[in-house]
């Protein structure tokens, strides 16, 4: 049991204004696996106090000399690193070998990287009569999310550190256990106090607090649409600077000349990863109208193969949902496709065989589904993949792009060159080119619905600067 009952704030470990806690529940066993407290507005303006009074000195320092905290941050955090793959595990249900590579590794990676990247950054430029320079926006409060934790926290507040900002966290409160880690790393390296502060508690309370407060000069939020609309409401207050990546709802669109049994293994594996609680989940798999029955057949085959278990299992592809809400809400999905007249290939609603217990879905995939259904309009995130036909090239990317959101997506082609006009047309942050590998020094963000602001490498550090210009 792994109980939290202090804040990290001033660079101290301190008592909540409250006793209130919030328990964390494992997904695989049902049971209770610890519990942080639930932090109230006094305790967001604890945190908002002591970040103000570290800006200054912590934004004079060099960016070579705050790269080498970071540096060291991600030393520790891949120290510990099967210790937080097995937390962060326990808490999402993240199968444990995709733990060790994506939950921490990528976090891992994205502190360690700081020391590279705060090089490539044009502090200081002399533009005519005027000397341009870069600086830090102030105080960042960070809301972060439960399906990828650590590696959503570390987009956040590596890149925000380096630009000479002081960092407010609050993780989600379904998956916070693995921010006092993090918490406790960065004590270990003696980060000035004040740089950074965690506070946990509900994005009603302690969420909204620090997306309103006069005291934070950026919110950046990784969450629903639903709550980013409602983070860029109360922000609008104090006309604070507001990052979102949010939903989405991705296609892969395969191509006439697509080799198709990897188009379609490739589709299927970025649709269940992390049982589909992803936010770039390719959950739409577009494909030419006359080659449909073939992919429904290799569609169904390998989705038979994510056989949900225990993701302590090294054999298993497939994890529980997160928690017993979210697993209805996909059922509930699942039930609606069919009711509307989708082509149930494989999973359904019925529980997996041999799981009494845990928040397990079947993996699912759908056929003959038009693009007005819901399956193919919501975010499901559950694994869930709608299989849509199409007719013409202009006609897939029509598809592609009816859409309120536009956060990835992916192109198969024999011709590379080919894959890539098409993914050009395609409007999303980004898009995967014959099953490209995620690049994590390259700018992440989405178009319409799926927000604004980009994240990781370069053109992330660069979204928690501010340009003044000082004329001679």
């Amino acid at each position: 049991m792994d109980v939290r009952d202090s804040f990290y704030v001033g660079g101290k470990w301190v008592a909540p204004a409250r006793r209130d806690t919030i328990a964390v529940f494992d997904p695989t066993t049902e049971e209770m696996i610890g519990s942080v407290p639930s932090g109230s507005v006094a305790d967001a303006d604890a945190a908002v106090t002591a970040a103000q009074e570290a800006l200054e000195p912590w934004a004079r320092l060099s960016p070579v000399e705050r790269a080498s905290y970071l540096s060291r941050v991600g030393e520790g955090l891949g120290g510990r690193m099967v210790e937080i793959s097995q937390l962060v595990t326990r808490e999402v249900g993240t199968p444990i070998n995709i733990s060790m590579m994506i939950q921490v590794g990528l976090p891992t990676a994205t502190f360690s990287s700081m020391a590279e990247l705060v090089g490539q950054i044009c502090w200081e430029e002399t533009v005519g009569n005027s000397i341009v320079v870069s600086e830090p926006v102030g105080v960042v409060g960070a809301i972060t999310p439960w399906n990828y934790p650590l590696h959503q926290i570390a987009a956040k507040v590596a890149p925000a550190l380096a630009a000479g900002c002081t960092v407010v966290l609050k993780p989600s409160e379904i998956a916070p256990l693995n921010a006092f880690v993090l918490a406790e790393v960065i004590d270990a390296v003696g980060l000035p106090p004040g740089v950074f502060n965690l506070v946990s508690g509900t994005g009603a309370d302690l969420g909204e607090a620090i997306a309103r407060h006069s005291g934070i000069d950026m919110v950046s939020l990784t969450g629903s649409t639903r709550a980013g609309r409602r983070v860029a409401e109360l922000a609008a207050g104090t006309l604070k600077r507001v990052s979102l990546e949010l939903g989405g709802k991705s296609a892969t669109v395969i191509l006439p000349d697509a080799d198709l049994a990897r188009a379609v293994s490739g589709g299927i594996t970025m649709c269940f990863l992390n049982s589909g609680q992803t936010c770039v989940a390719l959950s739409r798999m577009i494909v030419p109208r006359f080659a449909l029955s073939e992919v429904e057949s290799i569609a169904a085959e390998l989705a038979r193969e994510y056989t949900p278990g225990n993701p302590f299992d090294d054999a298993t592809r497939l994890g529980p949902l997160v928690s017993a809400a979210h697993r209805e809400r996909v059922l509930a999905y699942i039930q609606l496709g069919i009711d509307q007249g989708a082509k149930l290939l494989t999973g359904g609603t019925d529980p997996p065989d041999g799981l009494d217990r845990g928040y397990f879905v079947r993996p699912t995939v759908f056929s003959d589904v038009r693009p007005e259904m819901a399956i193919a309009k919501e975010e499901i995130f559950g694994p869930v993949l709608s299989i849509i036909a199409y007719d013409t090239e202009d006609e897939a990317v029509d598809i592609a792009n009816d859409s309120i959101y536009g956060l990835a997506g992916a192109v198969w082609s024999a011709d590379v060159n080919h894959a890539e006009s098409v993914a050009r047309r395609i409007r999303t942050g980004q898009v995967d080119l014959n099953g490209a590998m995620f690049n994590p020094l390259a700018p992440f963000g989405g178009f319409k619905q799926s927000g604004y602001g980009r994240e990781l490498g370069k053109h992330g550090l660069e979204e928690y600067l501010e340009t003044k210009s000082l004329q001679m």
